[in-house]
Parts: structure tokens; sequence; C-alpha cells
């Protein structure tokens, strides 16, 4: 039972992973803010980013931000620590 949690964890971890990258190539196509596909993934990502950039505000760099890597790294060690202490 805790090998399918941990299992399912890893995936929804990697997922939020693919999802916070489609986020940021989104940056550089500027898509129809209307689509429900985009809607979906700003709202999925956007509050992270928002606390990232709230509390540590040198994350952002000559205009570049560096939050979402940040979350990728934080996020990647929740499935370690979580499926480490089983």
């Amino acid at each position: 039972m805790i090998g399918l949690f941990c299992f399912l964890l890893n995936a929804a971890v990697s997922l939020y992973i693919w999802i916070i990258i489609i986020a940021v190539l989104l940056t550089f196509v500027q898509p129809n803010p209307f689509n429900p596909a985009v809607q979906f993934i700003y709202k999925a990502t956007n509050p992270l980013f928002y606390y990232t950039k709230k509390y540590l505000p040198f994350m952002t760099i000559s205009g570049i931000d560096f939050s979402p890597i940040l979350v990728i790294f934080a996020i990647q060690f929740i499935p370690r620590i979580v499926c480490f202490t089983f």
C-alpha cells in the first residue's frame, strides 16, 4: 500500500513539473488567455510562483524570473522525504 502511495505521489509531482515547464514555455508564446487549458495551467502554477516571488524577491534577476526553477527543485524533495520515512 505504501509503495502505491509513493508511486502515485511521484506521478503527481512529475505531472506538476511538466505543468510548470509548460507554463514557462507559454510565457514565450503569449497564448490566448481565455483558452481553458491556458487558464488551468496559470491557475495551477501562479499561486506557487506568487509566494516564491513574494518571500524570495531575489529570485528575479535582471527581469528573468527563476522562481519556476526553485519550485521544481523544492517539489522534487516532497516524495523523497515522505516516502523515505515509511
